[in-house]
């Protein structure tokens, strides 16, 4: 195994399931997360639930939550409390840009990076960052691309010392959300935990409801539901519409039917 990681987590799908192989592959494991002032804050209450979950059942992590909502009425966004509706349909249509967030990933991963470089140093060991970054993001988050990656790491080990102490750990890079899924089985059968019970303890919503369900029409909901559509998998988290709980069939419906009009 190796020796320490830092997992930046979201409490969305594809980082609890970067949790997942990272508690799987290292000796100790960092969590840290961070509250922007993002609408769908749910995914922080998921994340801690999750945190306790893995704790109760041998798997311990040492987190943290990160607070930066003070940039909240800075950020210019629809992901942020006071931007505009988030908007819904699929990933690949052009007015999903308007889910990014400014810089996000270079303000949490110098975070990350602050934290690996001072357990490598503080150990005397490596230390990799974990980042749950994979082929769904690439064409939407230009801070999720490999060149942005490269980029961001060499400005990194230009600005410190000992910096060729921490790596990088993303195997999700050229994985989809059904490829990443798939994963989260192999790793609860493994870890000996409840797959449900893991993936209840996640948001994937962009527009989660007051009553912290899913929807199931922004896009961040719609490619969550299309993996466990593939993966002939009941999603354990709970839906919700305008007219308040919804059964698992009526979400799963209606993101086929998306899906097949998008298709179309």
């Amino acid at each position: 195994m190796a020796k320490h990681v830092v997992v930046s987590l979201s409490g969305g799908m594809d980082s609890s399931t970067l949790l997942l192989r990272a508690i799987n592959e290292y000796d100790t494991v960092t969590g840290i997360s961070f509250d922007y002032g993002q609408k769908h804050r749910v995914e922080l209450e998921r994340a801690q639930s999750l945190i306790n979950y893995l704790a109760d059942n041998g798997h311990k992590v040492n987190y943290r939550q990160i607070k930066l909502d003070g940039l909240v009425d800075l950020l210019d966004s629809s992901l942020v409390q006071g931007g505009d509706d988030v908007p819904e349909g699929h990933y690949e249509q052009d007015n999903m840009k308007e889910t990014v967030v400014p810089n996000r990933n270079k303000m949490f991963a110098s975070i990350a990076q602050a934290v690996a470089l001072s357990i490598a140093n503080k150990t005397e060991e490596t230390c990799d960052i974990a980042l749950g970054i994979h082929a769904g993001d690439h064409a939407v988050y230009p801070d999720c691309r490999q060149e942005f990656r490269d980029a961001d790491d060499a400005a990194f080990r230009m600005g410190n010392w000992d910096a060729d102490r921490v790596g990088y750990f993303t195997p999700y890079l050229n994985t989809d959300k059904l490829g990443i899924l798939k994963d989260g089985q192999i790793l609860c059968e493994r870890l000996s935990i409840g797959f449900d019970e893991v993936y209840s303890r996640t948001n994937t919503s962009y527009k989660p409801y007051p009553s912290g369900n899913s929807d199931y029409k922004s896009a961040s909901s719609v490619e969550r539901i299309e993996a466990f559509i593939a993966l002939g998998r009941k999603d354990p988290v709970q839906y919700e519409d305008e007219t308040g709980p919804v059964d698992w069939e009526v979400a799963r419906d209606s993101v086929a039917k998306v899906l097949a009009d998008y298709s179309a």
